[in-house]
């Protein structure tokens, strides 16, 4: 789970420096504003990739999924774009659990063969 899920995170993180790209052109926005909005964002999805494996990752994930879709009223196209990593970040979770569990089972049964044969020394 933790490589699907990473891989989008940093999608994100490119594509909200895109977006601050775009909304530095909004002249009721600031240069401050728009990266320290735009920055934070950043560093949240790069540090939620370490922080995966821990408890809450997943949920902080979807609050930044909301984010994203919230962003759309600045950028409108970021309603588009956050939708669409919402849905990337639902799949990373859904089928990344789903591969963590065939690897588990791949793996218990790779060791109860090994316990299981003789030992060859």
């Amino acid at each position: 789970m933790r490589t699907l899920c990473a891989s989008t995170l940093i999608g994100e993180f490119f594509i909200v420096g895109f977006a601050g790209l775009v909304a530095m052109k909004n002249p009721d926005l600031t240069q401050a504003q728009v990266w320290s909005v735009c920055g934070v964002t950043m560093l949240l999805a790069v540090l939620l990739c370490g922080m995966l494996s821990r408890p809450g990752a997943v949920q902080l994930g979807w609050a930044l999924q909301i984010g994203l879709i919230a962003s759309g009223f600045v950028v409108p196209t970021m309603f588009f774009l956050g939708v669409m990593f919402a849905g990337l970040w639902w799949s990373s979770v859904h089928f990344g659990r789903k591969g963590d569990a065939i690897k588990a089972r791949w793996a218990a049964q790779a060791e109860a063969e090994a316990a299981a044969a003789p030992d060859a020394a």
